[in-house]
């Protein structure tokens, strides 16, 4: 009777009867799994309002940091080279820290198989998503080694970020599409059409110095019609790819159509546009592409510096007149028109 009633009252170490005890670990458990739940349908929601990669990011760096402090996330794709990075912090740190992930998205030996290793006072964890896309995702934090429970939860945001990101992946590719040129690469009239105001806006709220370069190549039609289509086309491509590889970063490349491009200059004064001009045409020059008949290949190009109280139509037109001046010159060359010259005129125009 004793032994009965001492069994059927058996007590934890903490004098709580055990099934009551097992009950509230029970109960621990469903908290917490509730709890996570929640946590995926909150990142769920946001992923569904967002649609490029770097919002993307973004979004999911604000829903961990309550759950895991860390300085950064960052998405590099190495089809397109890109990088998209969220950085908490600032000043010399973030700096420090960009440069730290910069130089792993260079070595990807040294993130496969990361789980949270120190790297340069960094525990950097890092996931490769979808085989098909390959690109890494990679967090940064410089607190102590993320607990094993905090590591399950980012892994399961990790699974939740996975079909956003293929889809702006692909979103991107389109857009990319769009954006280019199919024979050149080069960037389209559509990316002239939607950038051009902004580049006119910033060098009127900044006061800096914007020259447009308006080109035309020289014999392309008779290298086209005597040689024929397809080497006109490997003609347009060879010189696409040296005016890319003339023309900085910051620059605005455009293929019109044909054999017509323009070149946006952004923080540039027309002394340093006639260089880079210059330059162009001895690279084109250099290519040594002529008909049967002798006559060669080369580029006219026509200069404007924009300043404030001059229109965007206005001054595209003054490059394109000043680029039928170099035609009208001799070709092969550069015309450049000062700023401020109310019409083109030859005394306002200088020839090289």
């Amino acid at each position: 009777m004793q032994g009965t009633l001492a069994s059927t009252n058996k007590r934890s170490k903490n004098n709580v009867p055990v099934e009551l005890n097992q009950i509230m670990v029970k109960l621990d458990q469903y908290r917490r799994q509730s709890e996570e739940l929640a946590l995926m349908n909150e990142l769920h929601r946001r992923m569904a309002d967002t649609v490029d990669l770097q919002s993307i990011i973004e979004a999911f760096s604000v829903w961990l940091m309550p759950q895991v402090e860390h300085e950064l996330v960052a998405y590099h794709h190495p089809e397109n080279g890109q990088s998209h990075v969220f950085c908490s912090c600032h000043g010399p740190e973030r700096r420090r820290a960009i440069k730290v992930t910069e130089r792993l998205f260079q070595q990807p030996q040294l993130i496969d198989g990361r789980k949270g290793d120190a790297l340069e006072g960094y525990h950097v964890r890092c996931w490769q998503l979808p085989e098909k896309e390959k690109g890494h995702l990679l967090l940064l934090r410089k607190k102590s080694r993320m607990p094993a429970e905090k590591a399950n939860l980012v892994d399961d945001g990790v699974a939740v970020l996975e079909a956003p990101l293929q889809r702006a992946v692909y979103y991107e590719k389109l857009i990319e599409q769009a954006n280019r040129d199919t024979l050149t690469g080069l960037a389209n009239r559509r990316v002239f059409e939607e950038r051009i105001d902004s580049f006119l806006e910033r060098a009127k709220r900044n006061n800096h110095s914007l020259t447009l370069a308006s080109m035309d190549l020289d014999n392309f039609k008779k290298i086209n019609d005597s040689l024929g289509h397809a080497e006109g086309d490997r003609v347009l491509s060879m010189v696409a790819e040296v005016f890319a590889d003339t023309v900085r970063k910051s620059d605005l490349l455009v293929r019109m159509g044909g054999d017509e491009f323009l070149l946006v200059l952004p923080d540039t004064k027309l002394c340093a546009a006639k260089i880079l001009a210059e330059r162009l045409c001895s690279a084109v020059r250099k290519l040594a592409i002529s008909t049967p008949s002798g006559d060669r290949l080369g580029v006219s190009i026509g200069l404007a510096q924009w300043h404030v109280g001059l229109g965007r139509e206005d001054w595209i037109q003054r490059a394109d007149e000043i680029l039928y001046q170099a035609k009208a010159g001799g070709r092969s060359r550069v015309c450049a028109c000062e700023p401020k010259a109310c019409n083109i005129s030859s005394d306002k125009v200088i020839q090289h």
